[in-house]
């Protein structure tokens, strides 16, 4: 049992035959939990079975979690690289019974795991448990054999856990290793309890509380059991080493960094190694879970975990983009164990590519501006907050950087200068984060899912149905009932009414009572894991509870909603197959009037690849082939090739939707997906697709914006009309059009270009502004004129051509378009050593009006608001001109 897959598997294995089910890690962004950022313990995914608030489907379970700790409350981020034992990303064995076994089954399935299927010897071994824990304390006597000197009563909260300030609660028992006298530290409870020597492996957490309130604990009436065990952890111990660096996990990782950097390790360089290993750990399993960097909440902090990890790569010399060249050794260690790594190669790949090559230009220029700003600072010194925030609000150069690349300095960053520059600056995003999640559900809807259970939704198979009035509730209240013209929220036991999930925006309709109390639907929307909520208006009579009603979707504006849904399919489909696999839908709205479709893409798209998709997804439409629908296990789903959208919720049993042929292979399925959402019966239905455009939306996410059926025709029809409004206009057929116009275009610029020609020649064959064209002001010649209607971009030429025209003189030439003038002199090389030119374009744009000027001692450039005084101004010049030559 040498590597870490064995280890994994070994575990899984072991209690899988105790009957536990193996039960597959859930994504590191929560899914039931709006207090986390991130999934950071193995009971995460279990946290509904152990409220009570579901009740879980097989009695024990043991899973190996992926978690992540780099936010929030959990945030090791900091320690990674440093310590032998500090992760961002880790995984979390553990063992889970849901009122099954209990503190003795817990303790001999952990004590026969760790001396027996793992052979560890049982004198390196010490256990603690709570205080006042004496059925614990007595059952390691009794069944590990144990001595009471080995068996360490710990006081502190840090062997009693509680789920939050009331639920479920109860003590802990740790197992700790010894690695020996070798390793300085104490036992768990000593004063040197924060040495190495001892290790913590294993957490057994023995969930027999409820705290009701502060100060009221009772009983739970079937305890639980949740145990956590860092693989990290036990595979150092199973392998031999002390450092979880060293295990063979992270020794592929780290000798794949040395590789793709070209340092080798050193005792100097060794901390960038493991913060790289570690953090591409992090960043990938995020991106393969739907995570992208972005300025804010988990987005923001996978950023700060990806740059920290590039901003090390350069330290270790890495002059390119190196990390995203570590991903197939990545996926190769750990792609069996999670095969969304595999899934999600491609994207993660070109995510970490294209967030180096920008931040590279980023670190460079940031650190440029900070050795600039710090050269006057030695060690012990602070660096003022002012300028760290702008280093990072100016220039893109974060904190944490700023930070750590003055560390090895000893300067230090004014923190609280630094949050006060950036609250003044951005008072409205002070919480980069402030949940996770769905937003946390009132507690009214948690109330009435308790009482009502959850709704029951017809809505795939009919767009009416009967129901009865199971509650109402007004101005967040319940209410007995709602009277005309009142609004608020029916909730009934069944309903064809979709709320709103997945995009697709939430049903609206009518809602009508035996008695003739119409409730008018406008909204629909989900609420506390199941309940259909239908918020909307009285019309007419009194609706109350417990009646019998009538409920009907309004259906037109239903069939626009499937349509539109059922193209984000197709185009999701075709977008993968133009741009690649990397491609993943982050987010749609889908309306009844317009649907847009966020994706995956690391650039804009070209006109050719949206014509490409727009095309693809046409042609699937008419094939007028039928939309299936088929409920199938989840992971049956995934593994036959059905596309599920990371971080959205999915039961055990899932609803696939198959649409389409694929074009080179009729039998096989084009577009295969799970999907909650309505859908059209045949692609037929769908009409057509109209692909508006294409945008940037964050970060490697792109949207297209699209219309299909009727809405996609009136706007063909509209841009037909158009086009045939234009070829009358032009007095040519409309396919004709756009060559005629081309053509017309091409005119109208070479016209432009003679006229502009004609202009100049006039402009300096004859008299202009009540000016001789040459004349001499003592020994120096003048031309100056005023000209009408050249372009402001030509007079540099025309002064070119007088200055050819006069030989050696000076050329004043006052350009008047709009009322307003431009001024451009010239001074012939041979002159230059006496007259400026910018001297006297200073003196004519003051008498257009204008201020300053400038250019060469050869030629100079000004305007003014005054056309009208051209004359004076071309005066103004021959005159200044006059006292140089009489200087002269």
């Amino acid at each position: 049992m040498s590597s870490v897959n064995d280890i994994r598997s070994a575990f899984l294995n072991y209690f899988a035959r105790d009957g536990h089910e193996p039960v597959a890690s859930s994504p590191l962004v929560p899914r039931n939990d709006p207090t986390l950022m991130f999934t950071n313990a193995g009971m995460v995914q279990f946290k509904d079975y152990f409220t009570g608030k579901s009740a879980a489907p097989w009695p024990r379970a043991a899973t190996s979690q992926k978690c992540v700790r780099a936010g929030g409350k959990h945030n090791d981020l900091d320690n990674v690289g440093y310590t032998a034992r500090h992760h961002t990303f880790f995984e979390m064995l553990g063992n889970f019974s849901f009122g099954d076994y209990f503190k003795d089954r817990a303790i001999e399935l952990a004590w026969n795991l760790v001396t027996k299927e793992f052979g560890l010897a049982a004198d390196r071994l010490l256990v603690t448990v709570y205080a006042t824990d004496d059925d614990a304390f007595d059952l390691w006597r009794k069944i590990a054999g144990l001595p009471e000197s080995r068996i360490i009563r710990i006081a502190t909260s840090d062997n009693f856990w509680a789920m939050g300030d009331t639920g479920p609660c109860g003590p802990c028992s740790e197992i700790f290793y010894d690695h020996g006298e070798g390793i300085p530290g104490g036992p768990p409870g000593s004063p040197d309890a924060e040495g190495d020597r001892f290790i913590e492996i294993w957490n057994l957490v023995f969930m027999q509380y409820e705290q009701v309130t502060p100060d009221e604990r009772v009983d739970l009436p079937r305890p639980s059991i949740d145990t956590g065990m860092g693989l990290e952890r036990i595979a150092a111990v199973l392998q031999g080493v002390h450092d979880n660096y060293d295990i063979d996990l992270f020794k592929a990782l780290i000798a794949s960094v040395h590789e793709h950097t070209g340092r080798p390790s050193s005792a100097v360089n060794q901390a960038s190694p493991r913060v790289i290993a570690d953090h591409l750990r992090a960043s990938s399993f995020l991106i393969a879970d739907g995570v992208l960097p972005s300025n804010e909440g988990r987005g923001y902090v996978l950023r700060r975990i990806m740059r920290r990890a590039m901003r090390h790569a350069h330290l270790l010399g890495a002059e390119e983009p190196s990390i995203y060249r570590l991903v197939p050794t990545l996926a190769r260690e750990m792609g069996d164990a999670y095969p969304e790594l595999r899934r999600a190669q491609s994207l993660i790949t070109e995510t970490l590519k294209l967030e180096e090559t920008r931040f590279q230009r980023t670190l460079a220029r940031g650190l440029s501006l900070l050795e600039a700003a710090t050269s006057t600072l030695d060690k012990g010194d602070t660096l003022d907050g002012e300028t760290a925030f702008r280093l990072y609000d100016t220039y893109g150069f974060p904190l944490d950087l700023t930070q750590d690349a003055l560390k090895n300095r000893g300067i230090g960053v004014d923190l609280m200068g630094f949050t006060d520059a950036m609250e003044r600056q951005r008072a409205e995003a002070r919480a980069s984060w402030v949940g996770s999640g769905d937003a946390a559900t009132e507690t009214v809807w948690l109330t009435l899912r308790d009482r009502t259970g959850a709704t029951e939704f017809l809505g795939y198979d009919t767009e009416e149905a009967e129901g009865v009035v199971l509650a109402l509730v007004a101005d967040g209240r319940e209410a007995e009932a709602l009277g005309t013209g009142q609004s608020g929220a029916v909730v009934v036991n069944q309903t064809p009414f979709y709320g709103e999930s997945g995009g697709q925006v939430g049903d609206t309709g009518t809602i009508v009572a035996a008695d003739g109390a119409r409730f008018r639907v406008t909204d629909t929307q989900k609420k506390a894991d199941g309940l259909f909520v239908h918020y909307g208006l009285v019309e007419a009579g009194t609706l109350r509870t417990g009646e019998a009603v009538h409920l009907q979707v309004d259906s037109g504006r239903r069939a626009t909603i499937r349509s539109n849904h059922s193209a984000t399919h197709l185009l999701h489909a075709a977008l993968r197959q133009v741009l690649g696999p990397h491609v993943t839908q982050k987010g749609s709205l889908v309306a009844p009037d317009r649907m847009r479709f966020d994706f995956s893409h690391p650039k804009p798209m070209t006109g050719e690849e949206l014509t490409a998709v727009e095309d693809i997804a046409n042609a699937l439409v008419l094939q007028d082939a039928p939309v299936e629908t088929r409920l199938m296990d989840r992971d049956v789903a995934i593994e036959a090739g059905a596309m599920a959208l990371f971080g959205e919720k999915y039961g055990d049993e899932v609803r696939v939707v198959s649409m389409g042929l694929a074009p080179d292979d009729p039998k096989r399925t084009y577009s295969v997906e799970l999907c909650g959402g309505t859908h059209v019966r045949r692609t037929g239905e769908i009409g057509l697709i109209a692909v508006l455009g294409e945008s940037a939306v964050a970060a490697g996410v792109r949207r297209l914006e699209v219309l299909t059926g009727n809405a996609a025709r009136h706007y063909f029809v509209e841009q037909d009309r158009r086009v045939r409004d234009m070829a009358a206009r032009l007095k040519v057929r409309p396919d004709e059009a756009v060559a005629r116009l081309e053509a017309l275009v091409e005119e109208r610029r070479k016209l432009e270009r003679e006229l502009a020609e004609v202009k100049k020649k006039l402009a300096l064959g004859g008299e202009g502004g009540g000016a001789e064209p040459v004349r001499r002001i003592g020994s120096i010649s003048l031309m100056a004129r005023s000209v009408e209607g050249v372009a402001p971009k030509d007079l540099r030429g025309l002064v070119d051509q007088g200055k050819r025209q006069v030989g050696s003189g000076v050329v004043a030439i006052v350009g008047v378009n709009d009322g307003k003038a431009g001024l451009i002199v010239g001074v012939t090389d041979d002159l230059t050593d006496r007259i400026n030119a910018v001297d006297l374009v200073r003196v004519g744009a003051e008498a257009l009006g204008g201020k300053g000027g400038g250019g060469r001692p050869d030629l100079a450039q000004a305007g003014g608001p005054d056309g009208a005084r051209a004359s004076a101004s071309l005066d103004a010049i021959s005159a200044a001109l006059a006292e140089l030559a009489g200087a002269a």
